[in-house]
């Protein structure tokens, strides 16, 4: 899924880019396929949470959840719907899934994981913080609105490891962070689009079609009462 080739070596250039995806919106899509072109990545692994450890589960099953990826995606390039965390039982740490990515695709790939500038603002509360500059680089898709120094720990945690180029990120497999700016920047939230499902409320052009179907033909999001439109009109 390369856009200008920017590669220094001939080993994998994989992405994990994590979420709760409920649902599944244009805006995670389109930034999946610029972080890929971005990055000249080899596959970007969208993983829906199964049970997110910083935030409320969501109402909607990971097996659901799952399925409007998978509907989302398609045929798309280099993404690819992964059921790693829904398959794990507990709680789904970052950690745990980047190392199983890194005994998937070995010592030497080029393993990033992709974070919104809000979770990176909450990286010294994850769960084993510091092994995972070990396993991966970290990219940040960041904010032109967000330049508020960062909080001393979160400080501290990535000092000498920012890097300013996609070549010097994958100098070596782990352990640096680059900040991203994506074309597009869609601004939808996946809290809007439910709202409006709740409410019977059209969703055209924030979420695929095929995700919409689904949504429809397994009644989810849907308050008692309200109308289904969007598909029909």
């Amino acid at each position: 899924m390369c856009g200008v080739d920017v590669r220094d070596s001939s080993f994998a250039r994989i992405a994990m880019l994590g979420g709760t995806f409920d649902p599944v919106h244009l805006g995670h899509l389109r930034s999946a396929v610029e972080l890929g072109e971005a990055l000249a990545l080899d596959a970007v692994h969208m993983i829906p949470a199964h049970v997110p450890p910083h935030r409320k589960a969501p109402g909607i099953s990971a097996e659901h959840r799952l399925a409007m990826l998978e509907a989302g995606i398609g045929d798309t390039p280099g993404l690819l719907a992964d059921d790693r965390e829904v398959r794990r039982p507990g709680h789904s740490y970052s950690v745990d899934t980047l190392a199983s990515l890194r005994q998937e695709w070995g010592d030497e790939a080029r393993l990033v994981m992709a974070v919104g500038h809000d979770a990176f603002l909450g990286l010294p509360d994850w769960h084993q913080r510091e092994r995972l500059l070990t396993l991966a680089h970290i990219v940040v898709i960041d904010r032109p609105d967000h330049e508020a120094p960062l909080e001393p720990l979160l400080a501290s945690l990535i000092e000498g490891r920012e890097v300013d180029s996609v070549a010097s990120l994958m100098a070596a497999p782990a352990g640096s962070l680059l900040r991203l700016r994506l074309p597009s920047r869609m601004a939808i939230a996946a809290t809007a689009v439910r709202r409006r499902l709740q409410q019977g409320l059209s969703v055209r052009y924030l979420i695929p079609e095929a995700v919409e179907r689904y949504i429809a033909v397994h009644g989810l999001y849907r308050e008692p009462g309200a109308g289904v439109r969007g598909l029909s009109e």
